[in-house]
């Protein structure tokens, strides 16, 4: 996949959104799920492995929606999605983390998180 602009990677977050927080909700049944049916855990109305296992499936078509319009999915939880770009002719992310309301951050490709500011 290429690179993206600005514009059109806060486009595809756009159309991501229903799918992001499908599995910000998926996320959350899939863990207490797991955690009921630790030797402790209480048991949970979501239901048993089965469902567990439903629910991690789920997961892997969800993250899966992801990858293939070109985002980076480099967090879990919380989610972090990178938009490979360019800005001023140097390879960046363009840098969303689950909780923000826009794209509005970036970081250099070769820093990584710890180097991400605000979009110009």
């Amino acid at each position: 996949m290429g690179l993206f602009t600005v514009a059109e990677a806060r486009a595809e977050l756009a159309n991501l959104r229903e799918t992001l927080d499908e599995l910000v909700r998926v996320r959350a049944d899939a863990a207490e799920l797991a955690v009921s049916l630790t030797p402790d855990g209480d048991p949970s109305p979501l239901g048993g492995l089965p469902e567990l296992k439903a629910a991690q499936a789920r997961l892997d078509d969800l993250m899966t929606v992801v990858q293939q319009t070109g985002a980076e999915l480099k967090g879990f939880a919380p989610l972090l999605i990178d938009f490979p770009a360019e800005l001023d002719g140097v390879p960046v992310r363009l840098c969303w983390l689950e909780g923000d309301d826009d794209l509005t951050w970036y970081h250099r490709a070769d820093i990584g998180f710890a180097g991400r500011r605000p979009l110009p």
